[in-house]
C-alpha cells in the first residue's frame, strides 16, 4: 500500500478531515491531499509529523520495515515490559502466549 493510501486510511479510521490531520501535524491540507492522491510524497520532516500525529512510527507509515505493522503504542509498551524485573516480565509473557494460544486454538476451530 503506498505512502498516500495509507494516511487516508488512518485519517479514515480517525474520521478526521484532511484539514484535522494538517492542524494536528502542522503539514498543509493541500499537501496532505497531494500525499493522498499521489501527486506528492511526503519528505521526511513531514512523514515524520504525520507519523507523531497518528501515534505511528515511520515504518508503519511508509509500509516497510520489521515495525510497519505495529504502533507507537505497542511498541511502547514492548519496551516497557522489557524493563521489567525479569519474574514479572516471564510472567506476563506467560499470560500472553496464553491468550494467543487460546486465540488460535478458537481460530483454528472457528
Amino acid at each position: 500500500m503506498s505512502t498516500g493510501k495509507i494516511i487516508a486510511a488512518l485519517r479514515d479510521d480517525r474520521s478526521w478531515s484532511q484539514s484535522d490531520l494538517a492542524n494536528k501535524s502542522e503539514v498543509s491540507r493541500v499537501m496532505i491531499g497531494k500525499y493522498e492522491r499521489g501527486e506528492a510524497s511526503p519528505s521526511i520532516e513531514a512523514a515524520k509529523k504525520i507519523a507523531d500525529a497518528f501515534e505511528v512510527t515511520l515504518d508503519y507509515l511508509v509500509g516497510e520495515g520489521k515495525n510497519a505493522q505495529i504502533d507507537k503504542k505497542t511498541l511502547q509498551r514492548m519496551e516497557d515490559l522489557h524493563d521489567l524485573e525479569p519474574s514479572k516480565r516471564d510472567t506476563l509473557f506467560d499470560l500472553i502466549d496464553t491468550y494467543i494460544r487460546d486465540a488460535k486454538a478458537r481460530k483454528a476451530y472457528a
